[in-house]
Protein backbone atom coordinates (compact mmCIF):
# COMPACT_ATOMS: atom_id res chain seq x y z
CA UNK A 1 0.00 0.00 0.00
CA UNK A 2 1.24 3.39 -0.53
CA UNK A 3 0.14 6.92 -0.19
CA UNK A 4 -1.72 8.46 -3.03
CA UNK A 5 -0.07 10.28 -5.92
CA UNK A 6 -1.16 14.17 -5.24
CA UNK A 7 -0.22 14.63 -1.80
CA UNK A 8 2.66 16.86 -0.08
CA UNK A 9 3.58 16.64 3.76
CA UNK A 10 5.50 19.26 5.68
CA UNK A 11 6.21 19.81 9.49
CA UNK A 12 4.98 22.82 11.00
CA UNK A 13 7.06 23.18 14.47
CA UNK A 14 4.29 20.23 16.16
CA UNK A 15 2.36 19.26 13.64
CA UNK A 16 2.98 16.89 10.61
CA UNK A 17 0.75 18.02 8.06
CA UNK A 18 -0.63 15.90 4.77
CA UNK A 19 -2.24 18.27 2.03
CA UNK A 20 -3.79 17.29 -0.75
CA UNK A 21 -2.94 19.06 -4.13
CA UNK A 22 -6.06 18.71 -5.46
CA UNK A 23 -5.22 16.16 -8.25
CA UNK A 24 -8.70 15.23 -10.04
CA UNK A 25 -7.96 12.02 -9.52
CA UNK A 26 -8.14 12.76 -5.70
CA UNK A 27 -11.34 11.93 -3.78
CA UNK A 28 -9.89 13.55 -0.52
CA UNK A 29 -9.52 17.31 -1.23
CA UNK A 30 -8.21 18.54 2.35
CA UNK A 31 -5.54 18.86 5.28
CA UNK A 32 -4.57 15.72 7.59
CA UNK A 33 -2.90 16.93 10.47
CA UNK A 34 -0.89 14.37 12.10
CA UNK A 35 0.66 13.50 15.55
CA UNK A 36 4.26 12.04 16.25
CA UNK A 37 3.20 8.43 15.37
CA UNK A 38 1.05 9.06 12.79
CA UNK A 39 3.32 11.41 11.18
CA UNK A 40 5.94 8.17 10.86
CA UNK A 41 3.13 6.11 9.38
CA UNK A 42 2.18 8.86 6.56
CA UNK A 43 6.19 9.04 5.65
CA UNK A 44 6.72 5.66 5.76
CA UNK A 45 3.69 5.35 3.33
CA UNK A 46 5.31 7.65 0.66
CA UNK A 47 6.85 4.39 -0.42
CA UNK A 48 5.14 1.16 -1.22
CA UNK A 49 5.04 -0.59 2.30
CA UNK A 50 3.73 -3.37 3.89
CA UNK A 51 2.11 -3.11 7.50
CA UNK A 52 4.86 -5.13 8.46
CA UNK A 53 7.10 -1.86 7.12
CA UNK A 54 5.14 0.42 8.94
CA UNK A 55 5.30 -1.27 11.94
CA UNK A 56 9.37 -1.52 11.66
CA UNK A 57 9.45 2.10 11.53
CA UNK A 58 7.17 2.53 14.07
CA UNK A 59 8.94 0.66 16.33
CA UNK A 60 12.28 2.27 15.47
CA UNK A 61 11.06 5.69 16.59
CA UNK A 62 8.96 4.92 19.24
CA UNK A 63 9.27 3.32 22.34
CA UNK A 64 6.31 1.11 22.36
CA UNK A 65 5.53 -2.44 22.62
CA UNK A 66 4.60 -4.29 19.36
CA UNK A 67 0.77 -4.66 20.40
CA UNK A 68 0.62 -1.00 20.86
CA UNK A 69 2.11 0.07 17.30
CA UNK A 70 -0.21 -2.32 15.62
CA UNK A 71 -3.07 -1.06 16.77
CA UNK A 72 -2.07 2.28 16.00
CA UNK A 73 -1.03 1.65 12.99
CA UNK A 74 -4.38 -0.41 12.18
CA UNK A 75 -6.50 2.70 13.10
CA UNK A 76 -4.44 5.12 11.35
CA UNK A 77 -4.48 2.34 7.72
CA UNK A 78 -7.70 2.10 8.52
CA UNK A 79 -8.85 5.65 8.73
CA UNK A 80 -6.59 6.75 5.45
CA UNK A 81 -8.70 4.26 3.70
CA UNK A 82 -12.18 5.53 4.68
CA UNK A 83 -10.43 8.91 3.16
CA UNK A 84 -9.34 6.95 0.05
CA UNK A 85 -5.82 8.63 0.14
CA UNK A 86 -4.19 4.48 -0.25
CA UNK A 87 -3.64 3.04 -3.16
CA UNK A 88 -3.24 -0.90 -2.41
Amino acid sequence: MKLKDGFITYNTGDEHVTVSTGAKSLDFNGIIRSNPTAAVIIETLKNDVTVEDILKAVLEEFDVTKQVACEDIMKMVSRLRSLGVLDE
